[in-house]
């Protein structure tokens, strides 16, 4: 009788143990902030962490009265210019939730940073300014999102200052984008003249009142739509009867709300009001959190990695160098995809080959770190990496052997050569700028059969250039002068067996490899890369590099 007991017993703990690792994934939610510059992402991401209880009072990245800045923008550099350069993580507990936030750079120039980040978010919150609409980032950020299906939430935000037509917003959201709108809540009146919003699922009213800012929300009153004396009260009798016209219409003519096809990244929910003073923020969370998924199942290979029935695994998504000076450190942001992480057991690193423990497992907030010993499939966790992490690197249990599809390699579209000016402190210079570039903010090539160590450094966007000065100089204590070079296009070469030396390009065509010795043709005009493939037979080039 003793063994069909002790059965049961294993049995039930088993069952017990997998209840709890589901329960813990199944409230974690993963999600991508992305914007046009100057939208507002960084303000309402702060809000957030306000109603979490993460931060008691938010910054603002613009307040030159007082030496706050932004949680989530935690470079010198971003202090001093007021802009995000790079994407910060941030966990925080909210109403039964564990939310992972990806604050990503709305500038262009550090967009290739986002494109990795979105790898690894299971939605994003599209944030749109009411008084300017869908902007040129908005629209490179929303393409990466709809080439992985990721589904999106539209927060239009600044009704606190005059805003476009509302109708016109959606109209060209739908237009620009290629997306299916469906407003949730419905903005009353904009600027001096903002309401609130109403809520149609609710259907009430939800007033508005102005805040200090970097408070939570401010008194507000529900009232539901039926009771029209005290709708008619709060808003006035001109935007009540303005608000009754919008209501009859949207019914008529709006995307009815459809989750599957949110899910799908087919139907965005929007929502209206404004971080800045923090009105109809709580309301998207909430919202927000009931619509979105649980952690979503991850592709490697042929096969479909499950969140709740797999094993640990989880891939690297970002590298950051430096980010507590007094250490000079080296953290590796993973994002689990299934299981739970035990930082008392070994894991596998697929692609060094290698069973280990990761070192120091920390929840990030921004730059500010918690040990952490355990997490599970939808959180982003750090680890000390002493220079064998690559981003799209694998980890997982070691009788596995999963590979996740790798993260592609933008093709820079600006270069410049490096020079140093103390030649004596070589050894900080590639040690910096290589850091730096493992990081992927920037890529370094050689020039090739020259002789020459000069490095020639490829970025999306000039401002990469500026950074990447203000870190060699403030980390690595090394100064560098730039000079900038006329090439605009990258090709790799994807021919087996190619002869560089062989290769007939154009006058404006140069030879170049990358720090694995690859071969890569660089040219001044576009023209001219056809005009090398005609005169190359077999050569086959792309303007991607291969994932990572």
């Amino acid at each position: 009788m003793a063994e069909p007991f002790f059965s049961l017993l294993i049995y039930v703990c088993v069952g017990v143990f997998m209840a709890n690792i589901n329960d813990e994934i199944s409230r974690r939610r993963t999600f991508a902030i992305i914007s046009h510059p100057d939208a507002g992402k960084t303000t309402l991401t702060e809000k957030f962490l306000l109603y979490g209880g993460a931060i008691n009072l938010a910054g603002s990245v613009k307040g030159k009265a007082t030496a706050r800045h932004a949680v989530s923008d935690w470079m010198e550099i971003e202090k001093e210019r007021g802009i995000s350069v790079t994407s910060s993580v941030l966990q925080f507990e909210y109403d039964g939730y564990c939310i992972n936030i990806l604050d990503t750079p709305g500038h262009q120039d550090f967009s290739e940073d986002t494109y990795r980040t979105l790898m690894a978010a299971d939605s994003a919150v599209m944030v749109i300014d009411a008084s300017k609409g869908v902007e040129a980032q908005t629209r490179k950020l929303f393409k990466v999102c709809g080439m992985r299906g990721i589904p999106i939430f539209t927060f239009i935000n600044k009704l606190d200052r005059e805003a476009n037509d509302t109708f016109e917003l959606l109209d060209e959201i739908e237009k620009e984008l290629g997306i299916a709108t469906c407003p949730v809540n419905w903005p009353i009146g904009c600027g001096k003249n903002f309401k609130g919003v109403y809520d149609r699922q609710k259907q009430c009213v939800v007033t508005y009142s102005d805040t200090q800012k970097g408070t939570k929300e401010g008194e507000t009153s529900v009232i539901p739509i039926t009771d029209a004396d005290k709708v008619l009260e709060a808003i006035g009798d001109e935007r009540k009867s303005v608000l009754d016209d919008e209501i009859e219409l949207l019914d008529g003519a709006s995307a009815e709300f459809d989750l599957d096809k949110v899910r799908q990244g087919k139907l965005t929910p929007v929502f209206f009001g404004s971080a800045l003073t923090n009105f109809g923020v709580e309301i998207f969370l909430k919202y927000f959190l009931e619509m979105s998924s649980t952690p979503l199942s991850r592709k490697a290979g042929d096969c479909i990695i499950e969140p709740t029935e797999h094993d640990f695994s989880a891939f690297v998504f970002k590298i950051q160098a430096n980010m507590n000076k007094a250490h000079r450190d080296r953290v590796a942001f993973m994002r689990i995809c299934s299981g739970k992480f035990d930082a008392a057991k070994e894991v596998k690193h697929v692609q060094g080959g290698k069973v280990m423990r990761l070192s120091q497992p920390q929840q990030i907030m921004a730059d500010s770190r918690k040990i952490l010993d355990e997490a599970y499939a939808g959180d982003i966790i750090g680890v000390f990496d002493p220079g064998i992490f690559s981003i799209g690197d694998t980890v997982c249990s070691p009788k596995d052997n999963i590979v996740y599809d790798g993260i592609p390699t933008f093709a820079p579209e600006h270069f410049a050569r490096v020079r140093q000016i103390d030649t004596m402190k070589r050894k900080q210079f590639v040690k910096g700028i290589t850091q730096i570039a493992q990081e992927g903010a920037i890529q370094i090539f050689q020039e090739y059969n020259t002789g020459l160590e000069e490095i020639i450094v490829g970025v999306v966007g000039v401002l990469q250039f500026d950074v990447l000065k203000y870190r060699l100089e403030n980390e690595y204590n090394v100064e560098i002068k730039l000079e900038n070079l006329p090439y605009e296009h990258i090709r790799w070469i994807v021919s087996e067996g190619t002869d560089l030396d062989k290769i007939s390009g154009t006058s404006d065509m140069k030879k170049i490899k990358d720090l694995k010795d690859n071969p890569l043709l660089l040219f001044v005009n576009s023209w001219s890369v056809g005009m090398t493939l005609e005169r190359n037979p077999g050569l086959e080039l792309s303007e991607f590099g291969s994932a990572q």
